[in-house]
């Protein structure tokens, strides 16, 4: 038995229909930039926030993705199995099928510098 936790993902808008149908796969890295500008994916997994203020830090602050991101909760996760991508933040080294994750707010404007 494990342990379910207050996980979120954080991706761009245009990942919608994809994470939707697919669920959360790196492979499938392409629509838009991933949440820290990055093109590619910076490991071979998924960046989850351990919960909403972590969330929240990504919603506002570390939106690199050019436009409006989504936020998705993410069920089901054994704590245990995320890896620290030695910058303390977490991911989980495996695919997240649709079936656990839901889509909790939509369309988030990127927060400009003021």
């Amino acid at each position: 038995m494990f342990h379910t936790s207050n996980l979120f993902h954080v991706s761009s808008v245009l990942n919608r229909q994809s994470i939707a149908q697919h669920g959360l796969d790196w492979t499938r890295m392409g629509a838009a930039p991933g949440i820290a500008g990055s093109r590619r994916p910076e490991v071979e997994g998924v960046f989850v926030c351990q919960g909403e203020e972590e969330a929240e830090f990504f919603l506002q602050i570390i939106n690199n993705t050019g436009g409006a991101v989504d936020l998705w909760s993410v069920d089901g996760i054994d704590e245990g199995l995320l890896l620290d991508n030695g910058n303390g933040f977490v991911y989980l080294p495996s695919r997240i099928p649709a079936e656990q994750v839901r889509l909790v707010r939509s369309d988030v404007p990127r927060q400009l510098d003021s």
